[in-house]
């Protein structure tokens, strides 16, 4: 193999490997800013409460 074409398959596997995290982070940030968006106040109050005490801090 020519070394052109060993440089380019080590450009479209490091774009490869790039696309899932990049995607998967994407859809998980779509879900979060809707997920928030249209869950009501006790809703995320209750969730952020819960995560606290699973944490073991204080907040009372």
């Amino acid at each position: 193999m020519s070394d052109q074409v060993l440089k380019s398959q080590i450009a479209v596997q490091s774009l490869a490997e790039r696309v899932l995290p990049v995607t998967v982070l994407a859809l998980l940030g779509v879900f979060l800013v809707l997920g928030v968006g249209f869950a009501g106040a006790s809703e995320i109050h209750n969730a952020a409460h819960d995560s606290r005490h699973a944490f073991s801090f204080p907040c009372h």
